[in-house]
C-alpha cells in the first residue's frame, strides 16, 4: 500500500505543494475528505472549521487539555482508563477523579454523585471499545450521561482511537451533545501507528482555543502525511482496512476465548486486545516478570488504574503476534499463570 500510495504521490501534478506549510489544524479540501469520511462512517456530521487534523490521538488529547482545560481543574475519569490521559493529565496539573466501573460501563450513578459534591470541568470516556475493558455503551447509558454532562455544565472528552472495531454502535457522544463533546480519533489503530494521523471534531465556542493551542504547539501536520492519509480516506483503503481489522480481531478473540477459557478474562468479542483478571492470591508485577522471561510483554493494570489500589489483573494485547502463533503464547501466558508457585 505504502509503495503505490508513494508512487502515485510522486507522478502527481504538483509535488511541490507537499514542501509547503499547511495552515494550523490542516488544509481546506483535507479536512474535507476527513469531513465526509466522518458523516459517511460514523454518522458524524461537522463543518470543516470545527475539524482539525493533528499528529494521532494523543496529540488530540493533549491540544484539548492545554486548550480548554487549565491546572488543578478536576476531571472524572473511568476507575482503570488509557494511560496516555493519565500521562497528560500529569504534565498538565489536572486532578483525575475516578469513577468506579460496573460490567458494562461507568457507574453513572456514582458520575452524579461525584458531579454533586465536587466542580468537574470535564468527563474523560470512551463511550465505544473503551481501552482496557472493552465495553460499549448503549443508547441509554450515552443520554443519561450526555444529561449529567448538561445539568452540571461539563466538557465531554470523548477518545474514540477503537470505535472502529465497533461496526454498528449508538450514536456517538458528539452527536448528542454537539455544544460541549471534544471527539477525538485517529487512523494510528486502524492503519499504521507511524502514520501519526488524528483529528478533532470541536464545537464552535471552542474552535478558537483549539486552533490557537495547535498553532502555538506544532502548527501544522507533514504535508506529505496529510496526503498519504486523506487519499486512502478517500480512495476507501481505511474503510477496507478497518473492515479487515474487524474480521481479524473477531478471530484473534476467538482464539482467545479457546486458549484462555475458564480464566477470567473481560473483552468484546471485536477487540484487539483482553483484560486478564489474575487469581486473588498472585500480584500482577511477579506474573509480568515471569512472563517477561518467556519474551512475553503484558501491561499492567497500574498503568490504567486511577484509584489507589490498583486490582491484580493485566491487559494482554492480541494483535502484535501472528495470528498463527497466537494460540501457543496464550497457552504459555496460561501456564505461567497457573504454575507460578505460591
Amino acid at each position: 500500500m505504502l509503495r503505490t500510495m508513494l508512487r502515485e504521490l510522486s507522478l502527481s501534478g504538483d509535488l511541490a505543494a507537499l514542501l509547503h506549510q499547511q495552515p494550523p489544524g490542516g488544509r481546506e479540501h483535507e479536512k474535507q475528505i476527513v469531513a465526509d469520511f466522518l458523516a459517511n462512517a460514523r454518522g458524524i456530521r461537522t463543518e470543516t472549521d470545527r475539524l482539525f487534523l493533528v499528529n494521532g490521538a494523543q496529540q488530540g488529547l493533549d491540544i484539548t487539555a492545554r486548550a480548554l482545560l487549565s491546572p488543578g481543574d478536576t476531571v472524572a475519569v473511568d476507575a482503570l482508563t488509557y494511560p496516555g490521559f493519565k500521562m497528560l493529565a500529569q504534565a498538565q496539573h489536572l486532578a483525575l477523579q475516578p469513577v468506579h466501573s460496573l460490567t458494562d460501563g461507568p457507574d453513572l450513578d456514582a458520575l452524579n454523585t461525584l458531579c454533586q459534591r465536587k466542580r468537574v470541568r470535564a468527563i474523560y470516556v470512551m463511550p465505544t471499545m473503551h481501552n482496557p475493558l472493552g465495553w460499549v455503551l448503549t443508547a441509554g447509558q450515552r443520554q443519561h450521561l450526555v444529561d449529567i454532562a448538561r445539568h452540571y455544565d461539563c466538557l465531554l472528552i470523548e477518545d474514540a482511537s477503537y470505535a472502529y472495531l465497533v461496526k454498528q454502535s449508538p450514536p456517538a457522544l458528539v452527536t448528542l451533545a454537539p455544544e460541549r463533546t471534544v471527539y477525538i480519533a485517529s487512523l494510528s489503530k486502524s492503519l499504521a501507528s507511524g502514520l501519526r494521523f488524528g483529528f478533532i471534531v470541536t464545537p464552535e465556542k471552542y474552535r478558537l482555543p483549539i486552533k490557537s493551542t495547535i498553532r502555538a504547539n506544532y502548527w501544522s501536520l507533514p504535508s506529505l502525511i496529510t496526503a498519504i492519509g486523506t487519499r486512502w480516506i478517500a480512495d476507501g483503503t481505511v474503510a477496507r482496512q478497518e473492515n479487515r481489522m474487524r474480521q481479524e480481531a473477531s478471530k484473534r478473540q476467538a482464539i482467545a476465548r479457546q486458549a484462555l477459557y475458564g480464566m477470567d478474562v473481560v473483552a468484546h468479542p471485536y477487540s484487539l486486545f483482553l483484560w486478564l483478571r489474575l487469581p486473588p492470591e498472585l500480584r500482577m508485577d511477579r506474573i509480568a516478570t515471569a512472563l517477561a522471561d518467556h519474551n512475553i510483554a503484558v501491561s499492567k493494570a497500574t498503568a490504567y488504574s486511577t484509584t489507589r489500589h490498583s486490582p491484580h489483573a493485566l491487559r494482554l494485547g492480541l494483535s502484535s503476534v501472528p495470528r498463527e502463533e497466537l494460540f501457543s503464547v496464550l497457552t504459555q501466558v496460561r501456564s505461567v499463570i497457573e504454575h507460578f508457585p505460591i
